[in-house]
C-alpha cells in the first residue's frame, strides 16, 4: 500500500528541497549547482506565469517528490491545448511505493482541468528505469527530443 501524497503548488522556502530532488540523481549530480541564488530567482519568474507551476507531494508535511507542469496553447493537432511536464523526481527512499504513479495521476488530473488533450515530456536516453515506468503508465514514445544548449 502506498503512503498518502498530497500534490500542492510549491512555496519559495521548499525550493531548496525540490533542488535537492533533482540533485539526487545520476544526471542532477553534474548538473545542479550549490548556489540558490538562480533558483529562486526562476521560482519567482515561474510564479509570475500562470500557466507554469512547481509542484510538490508531500507525506506528513515532509517533500516526497516533486514535478514542474506548463501548460502550452498552440494550433498543431487541431488546436490541441498541452501539459508538458518536466523535473519528475520521487525521493529515492520512497521509491517503488507507487508515489510516482499517483504523481503522473495528479499530472494528468491538472492538464485535464486546464483543457489539455495531451501529456507530453522528454527523457533522458540513459533512464531505463524511467522509460519502462512511463511505458506501464500508457505513455508512448512516438517522438525524438531535441535540445540545443543556448
Amino acid at each position: 500500500m502506498s503512503p498518502a501524497v498530497t500534490f500542492r503548488a510549491a512555496r519559495r522556502d521548499e525550493v531548496a528541497a525540490v533542488v535537492a530532488l533533482l540533485r539526487d540523481d545520476m544526471l542532477g549530480r553534474a548538473r545542479e549547482r550549490d548556489d540558490l541564488g538562480p533558483y529562486l530567482a526562476a521560482f519567482d519568474a515561474m510564479q509570475a506565469e500562470p500557466a507554469n507551476q512547481l509542484i510538490v507531494g508531500a507525506i506528513g508535511g515532509e517533500l516526497a517528490a516533486c514535478y514542474q507542469i506548463t501548460f502550452i496553447s498552440g494550433l498543431s493537432l487541431s488546436a490541441a491545448r498541452r501539459a508538458q511536464i518536466e523535473g519528475v523526481r520521487v525521493r529515492p527512499d520512497l521509491r517503488g511505493q507507487r508515489i510516482g504513479e499517483a504523481l503522473i495521476g495528479d499530472a494528468e488530473a491538472r492538464a485535464r482541468a486546464a483543457g489539455c488533450r495531451l501529456l507530453q515530456f522528454t527523457t533522458n536516453r540513459s533512464r531505463g528505469d524511467a522509460h519502462r515506468f512511463y511505458d506501464r503508465l500508457g505513455f508512448t514514445p512516438s517522438h525524438i527530443g531535441y535540445k540545443k544548449s543556448l
